[in-house]
């Protein structure tokens, strides 16, 4: 592999205007393409094959007009007088006249739109009552019964303070919103909260404005990053080419992505991980064949050997590193969620071309800028020397301090991060909701203005679909129905249980002309959707209802947002450990074919478990428990857990590879396990650290975002490259060599025998034995840190 990426190297040095035009010529045919073609991404969330997505097909079937749980842009509003006062007073009432009356103006909104719950809660439960009352009266029912089944959906709380009334954007799906729709209703319920002094908020999925992350994270990473490779290579021209190429590399994979909408349905969350990633392995993957570069000017005054020396050595290791970043983003899809599947994937093709324009499109810069590349010198590296002339430099002297006690340096680390770690125990895993959102946000301030009113189950009520389409009798079928009803009522946590709409045939009037096939019974738990007792009756739910269907000869199925987000969790949880099996199994592999060692990749998946298990046990004790009011408590978001496994993995690797290729690079030269481990800090230290503070800026900048998502997932991928990087890679790792010694290289004769060798040291190419001078311009041989 070596000889073939030097080949490739020192050709696109020596060609760069055709590399450089073929990548332009690229970019322009992806964009002219995505411009052209590409279609609107989708915001369809579908699951196949979890029980809430087939109850919720049965719903479609049965029920055509039926919306979607994730899709439909509906708003409730929750309205409140001031404390000892109620809505039907005068100035209240009016304010809420003028409320219903505004929003139908508002940007987005159908003003001949019928809109059914954009009603007076006062008037609305009036009605709803009498509309209950009169029908029990007229069937001979339970009156009683019917007064608790309309209070169970009224929009009024029993004290008339406290009212609720709703309305759905004209939209197709809550993709298609307008931030500035959405500003604009908030504007009005700020203003009549000023103007009269009801308390106006609004939640729902309509308030949810689908933005991708950027502008501010993205910034704030690039600028970091452009410190911290100024302070690595003291050039503008050289901190300015991994930036370029990542920079390219994003832009690339983003107009593929937005292409391939064009044959394909992807969802508009796809983008978001690619993003993140990719520049932040764009960025790292150019620093270590750069920085390779550098060093190999201090062997040879040929620069086109040099490009070619750097690209068959540390991009041989890149393209080892991206390898395991694949193949962890790319594993995403055994989790059988086809949005994570399709960010896992569209991650993976970033990574892809990050390794491939670090491949040929650096060296093609390289080749345009010649001696300019390191120009714009804002500082000059003078590392001091041994006695031997080797540079001495601070990764050797912490390599060095390593040495000195490697047992207790790796206990401490295990001791340390397991510590850390401690806190996973109280993990919990759910789905944001309005009720975990922010206390300043106006979503949480409705979802706790209608817990007050209403009680916490009207957050997250079941929706339980029956298909009677295999009864045949109609009086049987109808007391199916009923049966159900009773069913679900009878369950442990129910406030209320009622059939609240059939597929009756009806004419103008609304008067049934036929009999009903299926059946929608809304369930109202009396715990909240995040609340442990909830999801309890879920599974009394479930495991009821094969008995129920024996008895009615109905289908049933249990749905609703909160059914389907914890169907999602359970999935999640599921495919875990089947994930983890696939990643570090394939990974093992591969890093034992490019070390040539059992015990070392065996300590590298070791040391990524700890730091994963640290970083999962931090992010519950800052996110969910909030340790040091930092964030406000509230559950973890169910697919974090395996985001961070799949995305510190690949990373972990990566820094495993940087850095312990340099100490195998040396060893095959003949140095004892202990000198190789020195030179290989000696040689990639400064720039693996380097390399960690650009990714850490680069997540860090996404804890900014407002998405609790995006805020979480930054804040958990930051700190797992600190405890990653930084303890288990710079002390974990070389201490357990240093134990180990020269029995770290062990391998099986037959294994040795079988696996190819892929020559990541580049042993095989030829090198200048002494070091040259490079046309007056001798600090043009040193790397910071080399």
């Amino acid at each position: 592999m070596a000889r073939l990426l030097y080949k490739l190297g020192s050709t696109a040095y020596r060609r760069w205007p055709l590399f450089i035009a073929g990548w332009l010529v690229l970019a322009v045919a992806i964009g002219a393409t995505a411009a052209v073609a590409s279609k609107p991404f989708s915001d369809e969330f579908t699951i196949p094959g979890i029980p809430s997505e087939k109850a919720a097909d049965i719903q479609q079937e049965l029920f055509p007009d039926a919306g979607s749980a994730f899709d439909d842009a509906t708003v409730n509003v929750v309205v409140a007088a001031p404390e000892g006062h109620t809505l039907d007073e005068p100035e209240y009432a009016d304010a809420i006249a003028d409320l219903v009356a505004a929003i139908p103006e508002l940007p987005q909104m159908d003003a001949d739109e019928p809109q059914p719950g954009l009603v007076d809660p006062t008037v609305a439960d009036a009605g709803l009552e009498k509309q209950y009352v009169d029908a029990a009266e007229a069937a001979g029912g339970d009156v009683a019964a019917a007064k608790a089944d309309a209070a169970a959906l009224s929009p009024l709380s029993r004290d008339g303070r406290i009212g609720t009334l709703s309305f759905e954007w004209d939209v197709d799906t809550v993709a298609d919103l307008e931030p500035a729709s959405v500003e604009a209703l908030q504007e009005l319920m700020h203003d009549t909260t000023e103007e009269t002094g009801l308390v106006v908020e609004a939640n729902g999925q309509g308030m949810t404005v689908m933005e991708a992350p950027g502008g501010t994270a993205e910034l704030i990473g690039l600028g970091v990053a452009l410190v911290v490779l100024l302070l690595t290579f003291g050039s503008f021209m050289a901190a300015g080419m991994p930036l370029v190429n990542a920079i390219f590399g994003v832009g690339l994979s983003m107009g593929g992505v937005t292409a391939m909408t064009a044959v394909m349905d992807l969802n508009s969350s796809t983008t978001a991980l690619s993003t993140m990633i990719g520049l932040a392995v764009g960025i790292d993957y150019t620093l270590f064949i750069l920085a390779r570069y550098r060093t190999e000017l201090h062997h040879t005054d040929d620069r086109r050997h040099a490009a070619g020396i750097a690209v068959g050595t540390a991009g041989s290791a890149v393209v080892f590193a991206g390898l395991t970043v694949l193949i962890a983003l790319s594993a995403l899809a055994v989790v059988g969620i086809p949005f994570l599947t399709a960010m896992g994937l569209a991650a993976a093709a970033t990574v892809l071309i990050a390794v491939l324009v670090a491949l040929t499109l650096l060296p093609a810069l390289l080749g345009m800028t010649k001696s300019k590349a390191f120009g714009g010198r804002v500082r000059t590296y003078a590392p001091k020397r041994d006695d031997h002339g080797r540079v001495h430099n601070n990764g050797v002297r912490w390599a060095q301090l390593v040495a000195k006690r490697p047992v207790a340096w790796a206990l401490g680390v295990v001791v340390l991060l397991g510590a850390i770690a401690t806190p996973i125990t109280q993990m919990y895993l759910a789905f944001p909701s309005d009720s975990t959102a922010s206390s300043d946000t106006t979503q949480r301030k409705a979802a706790d203005l209608a817990e007050e009113a209403f009680g916490p189950g009207r957050q997250g009520p079941f929706v339980v679909v029956v298909d009677g389409r295999e009864v045949a009798d109609d009086d049987q079928r109808a007391k199916a129905f009923e049966q159900v009803v009773d069913w679900a009522a009878g369950q442990d946590d129910v406030q209320n249980a009622q059939l609240v709409l059939t597929n009756a045939p009806v004419d103008d009037k609304g008067a049934p002309t036929g009999p009903a096939t299926g059946a929608i019974i809304q369930l109202t738990p009396s715990s909240g959707p995040d609340d442990p007792a909830t999801l309890d009756l879920l599974d009394a739910l479930r495991a009821g209802q094969d008995g129920i269907e024996r008895r009615t000869g109905t289908t049933v199925g249990v749905t609703g947002l909160t059914a389907i987000t914890t169907d999602v969790s359970d999935q999640l949880n599921g495919a875990l450990p089947v994930y983890l099996a696939v990643v570090i199994g394939l990974a093992f592999i591969l890093l034992v074919l490019v070390f040539r060692s059992i015990l070392i990749p065996l300590t590298a998946t070791l040391g990524f478990l700890l730091s994963v298990l640290a970083t999962l046990g931090a992010t519950v004790a800052i996110f969910q428990e909030g340790w040091f009011g930092i964030f406000e408590g509230q559950p973890i978001v169910s697919f974090i857990p395996i985001f961070v496994i799949g995305v510190v993995f690949g990373l972990a690797m990566d820094y495993q590879v940087f850095l312990v290729t340099r100490m195998r690079e040396a060893h095959v030269h003949g140095l004892s396990t202990h000198e190789a481990v020195v030179d290989g800090f000696r040689n990639s230290a400064r720039v693996v650290t380097a390399a960690a503070a650009i990714m850490i800026a680069v997540f860090s900048g996404f804890i900014l975002e407002d998405d609790a998502i995006i805020k979480s997932m930054g804040f958990a991928l930051a700190l797992a490259i600190v405890f990653d990087a930084f303890i288990v890679r710079m002390v974990l790792i070389p201490a357990l060599l240093y134990v180990m010694g020269d029995k770290a290289w062990w391998l099986p004769a037959w294994l040795d025998r079988v696996l190819p060798n892929v020559d990541v040291e580049g042993e095989s190419l030829e090198r200048a034995s002494t070091p040259v001078a490079v046309a007056g311009r001798d600090d043009d041989r040193e790397l910071a840190g080399v």
